[in-house]
């Protein structure tokens, strides 16, 4: 019963036409689903990943306008890790920023490891990082229908980095309930004299599979708005160990939502001791269950318990144009 790595990472954008242009056009993802946040279908929800929409390759957007942006801090998914195949895919998309103007810092070593920091438009932060061949959670498949070069597209999720006051906590539901393991520590790119960063790992190990967790008592908790993370998922292999981790969770004193059926997977969300939000989400049914691969993202899905709902739903949202 081990998780296998990162399933998604879910973001908060103020603007979801300027975010499409952005996760598409300049990143080269693929819009893999275009739905509505469940718990408030008056908002859009989008899913990027790669070329199949696979497990491990989604970062998500809940659309919200108007939305304050973030102030940092800690008790927070500091930043999210897109894997990309070696250290000339950072110095093709080093070239690709400065030509569109994106925030990004020089190429740098992260657990020992080849990394480029940026930033969308919207300031959230983001590291494409080498995968150079590492054994671990297999990659995805880069979406080849941009301009990217497939064999320089973004192939899935790396680590999320956590910022917390006290590490300790987080690391034993890491450890003690989640089964983690830790595997070693790297100094912060941050600044001299800043704490090192933890690396904890699971399933089959690599970046695809792992959490780091800095600590950072000098900082104040995040307001978190626009370009703001609100959770990141793991993955269960199927809706079998779903029901065990429930009533793990449940055994451990966690506060949970219980269980939750979003169609296109299966959730479980709780925060640990620090007030991240964490979830626990099925790699199946997966998100062409009710799409074609070829077809994926290219209309308003809905699941079939908002069906009957959906002339109210799509009156109540706002026009959304996505050029292709």
């Amino acid at each position: 019963m081990n998780l296998l790595g990162i399933h998604h990472v879910s973001i908060l954008t103020g603007k979801a036409e300027k975010n499409f242009e952005f996760y598409t056009k300049v990143l080269g993802m693929r819009l893999v689903k275009k739905s509505v946040n469940q718990d408030d279908t008056s908002s859009y929800h989008l899913f990027y990943g790669d070329a199949k929409g696979n497990p491990g390759t989604e970062l998500t957007f809940f659309d919200i306008p108007m939305l304050a942006p973030t102030h940092p801090g800690v008790s927070s998914i500091s930043s999210t890790s897109l894997r990309v195949r070696d250290e000339e895919s950072l110095q093709y998309w080093k070239k690709r920023f400065e030509e569109f103007g994106v925030t990004h810092e020089e190429i740098k070593k992260r657990a020992n490891r080849n990394t480029l920091a940026f930033e969308d438009f919207e300031g959230t932060k983001l590291i494409l990082v080498a995968d150079d061949g590492e054994d671990g959670v297999a990659a995805g498949e880069a979406w080849s229908d941009s301009d990217v070069p497939v064999e320089h597209g973004i192939v899935g999720l790396g680590a999320v980095l956590l910022r917390v006051r006290d590490q300790k906590p987080t690391a034993r539901v890491l450890t003690d309930v989640l089964g983690f393991e830790h595997v070693g520590t790297y100094p912060s790119v941050d600044g001299d004299g800043l704490p090192d960063v933890h690396v904890y790992s699971t399933g089959e190990g690599g970046v695809g599979a792992e959490v780091h967790i800095q600590e950072r008592p000098d900082l104040p908790k995040e307001r978190i708005g626009r370009g703001g993370v609100h959770h990141v998922a793991f993955r269960i292999p199927n809706e079998e160990e779903y029901d065990k981790w429930a009533k793990r969770i449940q055994e451990a004193g966690l506060m949970n939502s219980g269980k939750v059926d979003r169609f296109y997977f299966r959730a479980l969300y709780f925060r640990e001791p620090n007030g991240i939000l964490f979830e626990l989400s099925t790699d199946t049914p997966g998100f062409d269950v009710d799409e074609s691969v070829d077809s994926l993202g290219q209309n308003l899905s809905l699941p079939p318990f908002l069906e009957d709902q959906r002339k109210q739903i799509e009156q109540k949202l706002r026009p959304l144009t996505l050029s292709e």
